[in-house]
């Protein structure tokens, strides 16, 4: 197929998966004890992450417009890393006390850094791991409001979000330049496709043993 029929294609499997994803996200509420601050922390090493990981396949790539994405993608991440930092400080959490590696690399980061191939770099990260932090931030948006919490809201509403729908924007453009071979198609849409498993079993490993639901992405 060629690869706008490829990414049309990909596009509607990822938006399946995540609707799934963000149906379990939205059920239920946080286990006693974990509030808007706590979700926040969590969130701190999501965007640490995703930092990395596109400063990490940013030197790895000799693709100029591969990487003025990653390098776009890994200044906005670590932007919305201050800004949280900055909401926390309001809600009276110290971020200076917070280690937001703390247990070592989350699985996600583990797998999307042994990525080796500049197709699976996109199509895993700023094509569906992008797409997923925007419907996470969507059930966080909606929870916050609930909660009477504006502000939080608002920061991911009018900053964040249009971020990680940008970064998706770019992985979609980036693909239909990339995935022109059925061989680098394979590739993607496997990358894609274990993305989204390691991040519905990490979501869900997170509401059995800490009961952590509605938490944003990255």
């Amino acid at each position: 197929m060629t690869s706008e029929e490829f990414v049309s294609a990909l596009d509607v499997s990822v938006r399946a998966a995540l609707a799934r994803i963000g149906e379990a996200s939205a059920s239920g509420e946080p286990g006693p004890g974990v509030g808007i601050a706590d979700l926040l922390v969590l969130a701190l090493r999501n965007e640490i992450e995703a930092s990395e990981e596109a400063a990490l396949w940013l030197v790895a790539e000799s693709d100029v417009e591969v990487k003025l994405a990653l390098a776009r993608q890994c200044g906005d991440e670590a932007k919305h890393y201050r800004l949280i930092a900055e909401r926390l400080r309001a809600l009276g959490r110290d971020p200076s006390t917070i280690d937001p590696l703390a247990g070592g690399p989350s699985p996600m980061f583990e797998y999307l850094r042994g990525l080796g191939t500049t197709v699976e770099r996109i199509a895993a990260g700023p094509f569906t791991r992008e797409a997923l932090a925007s419907v996470r931030n969507e059930v966080f948006i909606e929870y916050c409001e609930a909660k009477g919490d504006a502000e939080t809201a608002r920061l991911y509403r009018d900053t964040i979000q249009p971020d990680e729908t940008h970064h998706h924007a770019l992985g979609r453009g980036l693909l239909l330049r990339l995935a022109d071979t059925p061989e680098k198609q394979d590739l993607a849409g496997r990358a894609s496709a274990r993305t989204l498993e390691v991040a519905a079993e990490l979501q869900e490993i997170a509401r059995l043993r800490r009961g952590i639901c509605r938490a944003p992405g990255c």
